[in-house]
């Protein structure tokens, strides 16, 4: 496993408190990801938050403590980034950036399922 197991644990105890929400976790590229009501949500890579809310914010997150810009074949991945561990010691830190990944949750698509090849 490449990502911090301590790091899933708190974030795996955060959501079990959160009403509402249907929570799978599945383990992709050396990434636990959170899936919240059949979304992506949240990530753990390492020991970082990888977190997906609403690209409104990208500005006022680029300047938070901790933050890392998420680049996709060299552009910036508007709606995604990394948040380094220093930005997320203090509680309510961490609780921010988990509370803006659910609020946009609520509001943002699915990612379109590619259906399944058949033989003929």
């Amino acid at each position: 496993m490449a990502y911090s197991t301590e790091l899933v644990d708190k974030v795996r105890e955060y959501l079990a408190k959160t009403l509402n929400i249907e929570v799978e976790e599945k383990e992709m590229f050396a990434i636990l990801n959170f899936i919240v009501n059949g979304k992506t949500c949240i990530c753990v890579s390492d020991d970082k938050l990888m977190l997906r809310f609403n690209p409104k914010l990208q500005d006022k997150l680029a300047e938070k403590y901790g933050y890392e810009t998420m680049l996709m074949k060299g552009k910036v991945y508007k709606g995604y980034c990394y948040i380094n561990p220093e930005g997320f010691e203090k509680r309510k830190d961490f609780e921010y950036y988990i509370d803006i990944c659910l609020e946009y949750n609520k509001i943002s698509k699915s990612s379109k399922k590619k259906p399944k090849a058949t033989n003929r």
